[in-house]
Parts: C-alpha cells; sequence; structure tokens
C-alpha cells in the first residue's frame, strides 16, 4: 500500500510541476520581464509587460476587476493592498480574510474551471504555471476574449520580490507592492544579521515519508534561515522519498515537518536521528512553505528562530509574524498540501482517494491547484 501510494505521488512529480522554469525578472528574450515601480510608487498606465508564454500584455488603464488562479497571487494581491479589486479565487485561496464574498472558480475536484473565470469577464486574469494553468489553458482564456498574465513558476525569493513588484505595477498598486517588499526585506535582513557567521545545523524536511532536495522552493528557505538542507547535501534532486540509509547517514539535528504532516515518520531510521533523539522537530504552517508569495518570511523568520535562537533575539527582533507590510493582521487556515507547490495538491486527492476506494481505497491525500 505504502508503495502503491509512493509510486502516485512520484508520478504526480515527474509529471513536472516542479521543472525547472524560467524566473520572474530573466531577460526579454527569454518571455519575461520584470517591472520596476517608480520611485514614488505610482503605477503608470498604460503599461506593456511581456509573460512567461512571450506574449505582450498590455492594460490602457488600472484593472478594476481581476481573478487569481493560484493560491500564491491572490496571497500577493492581499498583501500589497489589492484585495479589493480581485473578484475570483480558487477554492485554496480561502484562507485569506474575506475570501469567502469573492467567487471561486473552482471545480468540485479543485481543478479550475475556465467557464467560471470567462463568465466573471474581469479586467485582468493573473496566473502561474502549475499542474492545472497550462499554457493551453491561457491559450483557451485568450481566445474567450480575456487579458491573461502567466507568470513561470517562482523558484526563488527573489522571484516572489519582482513578482510582487510586476503584480503592483499591473494592478495600480506600485506604492503597497514596494512597501511589502520592504517589509520583506527588512525581516530577512534581521534574519540574514541572526544567522552570519554562525554554525548551520543538518536539516531534513520530511513530509508523508518525502523530502525537498536541491532545486527546490523548500530548499532555499531552510538555507536562508541557517540551515543546511541534508536532503541536497545527499544528492536528492527535487522531492524523492529517501531511503533509511540516506536519513541515518544524513542524521539531521533538526527535522522540519509542516501542518499537514505534523508527525514523524514512524520508522528506524528516524528514531535514530539526532533530530529525534534530542527532541528537536519544528512544524511550520504549510501555508508559509507552499506559497511562493510574501508570506515565505515567515517560514524563513521560524527556521532562523528554531536554529538559531540566541542570536535571533539578539538581532533585535519585534514578533509581528502575524501581521502585513502594512502591519494589519492576516487571516489563514492551514489548507495546503506539504511539500509539493501549487497543483499538485488537487492531484494528490484524487489519487489518493482513487487509492483509498482500491484497498480499503487505500488512503487519502491533498487538494490545492
Amino acid at each position: 500500500m505504502h508503495r502503491a501510494w509512493s509510486m502516485l505521488v512520484v508520478s504526480i512529480v515527474i509529471v513536472g510541476a516542479f521543472a525547472p522554469i524560467t524566473a520572474v525578472g530573466a531577460a526579454a528574450g527569454n518571455g519575461v520581464v520584470s517591472a520596476e515601480p517608480s520611485s514614488e510608487g505610482d503605477c503608470q498606465y498604460p503599461i506593456t509587460e511581456t509573460d512567461g508564454t512571450g506574449t505582450e500584455v498590455t492594460l490602457e488603464e488600472a484593472p478594476e476587476t481581476v481573478v487569481t488562479l493560484n493560491p500564491s497571487l491572490a496571497q500577493t494581491m492581499w498583501e500589497i493592498g489589492a484585495e479589493e479589486r480581485v473578484i475570483g479565487l480558487t477554492s485554496h485561496a480561502e484562507n485569506l480574510e474575506g475570501a469567502e464574498n469573492r467567487t471561486s472558480v473552482s471545480t468540485d475536484d479543485a481543478t479550475i474551471d475556465p467557464e467560471i473565470v470567462v463568465d466573471l469577464d474581469a479586467d485582468l486574469v493573473l496566473a502561474t504555471s502549475s499542474q492545472y494553468v497550462t499554457e493551453e489553458m491561457i491559450e483557451t482564456l485568450r481566445e474567450s476574449g480575456q487579458t491573461v498574465y502567466y507568470f513561470p513558476a517562482a523558484e526563488s525569493i527573489d522571484d516572489v520580490r519582482e513578482r510582487t513588484h510586476l503584480v503592483g505595477s499591473l494592478v495600480d498598486e506600485c506604492a503597497g507592492a514596494t512597501e511589502t517588499v520592504d517589509w520583506m526585506d527588512e525581516e530577512l535582513e534581521v534574519v540574514n544579521e541572526a544567522v552570519e557567521g554562525e554554525d548551520r545545523p543538518d536539516v531534513l524536511y520530511t513530509f508523508f515519508g518525502f523530502t525537498a532536495g536541491e532545486g527546490t522552493f523548500i530548499n532555499e528557505l531552510i538555507e536562508a534561515g541557517g540551515g543546511t538542507n541534508v536532503a541536497a547535501e545527499a544528492g536528492i534532486d527535487g522531492y524523492q522519498e529517501p531511503d533509511a540509509e540516506t536519513v541515518v547517514d544524513a542524521n539531521p539535528e533538526w527535522l522540519v515537518l509542516n501542518t499537514n504532516s505534523p508527525d514523524v515518520p514512524e520508522t528506524p531510521a528516524y528514531e535514530a536521528t539526532a533530530a529525534v533523539q534530542n527532541d528537536r522537530t519544528l512544524i511550520v504552517d504549510i501555508n508559509h512553505l507552499n506559497r511562493p508569495g510574501p508570506r515565505i518570511v515567515h517560514a524563513i523568520t521560524a527556521f532562523a528562530e528554531a536554529f538559531h535562537p540566541d542570536a535571533y533575539a539578539e538581532a533585535g527582533v519585534s514578533d509581528d509574524s502575524s501581521q502585513s507590510a502594512d502591519g494589519s493582521e492576516r487571516s489563514e487556515t492551514t489548507d495546503e498540501v506539504p511539500g509539493f507547490g501549487v497543483g499538485l495538491t488537487t492531484v494528490a486527492v484524487s489519487l489518493a482517494v482513487l487509492s483509498l476506494a482500491t484497498l480499503s481505497r487505500i488512503r487519502h491525500g491533498h487538494d490545492r491547484s
């Protein structure tokens, strides 16, 4: 049963949801350009930007209505103060405060229904590459008269910064975007100061028996938070299930888990690690790990505070982790899927439910798009 589940998850990853994609802010020759806000934070129209499909997207004036096709983009709209423009979002962005008042563009199985998007007829549709947001879907929406800006999948903290600026430029919230990125940079500077020169503990991220290795967003977050990702050090690429020998040889000092998979795997290999022996496990909010938006800052600071508590305290931290860049309170639930990122949750749910149905319908899974 476990092996069947493993094969299902691995097959999802192979489909390519985490295949390397050109980062936001790459040269125009790669199909993407990065918007730079003016020094005053004022947006200017008309605006033309080239998106991830190589299409020039022009907005003659600021969009009054926006649909987001990914939770990370919805989160970004909320963070920069543009949430009132959002009239449609996916079911997995419903953790955001007030999202229940927007139209869900998701189907019952959490995929995206293009017909709902078209019916909303927003001034702008924001989309990010994922398992269910493909270039083919974008073309379908454009053929139906929708103005769509399509982002490649974010793979770094810099991608998140640049995407935040670009979203702000597109939706007339340049000042809010600048404020948000400044807030991110201030928080991350505290982390940088805290972890600089410190000995980095060996860290292993585990979710449902899998881990995140080289080339993953999680890897960069762990490193930014002052840890060494032993999965990457062991040569694991992407998202894989480490064997017992790898876990034992790595002998992590810390185990990181998420709120959707908060339990340490019950295997002799994990039980023998220094992390378990010394009770050093850290459970991080899945919404801060899996959504490449501004709130990744909270995952990074959680790492720094756990791995380097004294240095982090000495860095002069004010505990504002529950606040947005503008100081307002955040409200969210933890309905995300561990590790795989936007777009894989729905498949995992469907496959897990299908598996559960076949061997006593083996097991339940996740959801997200």
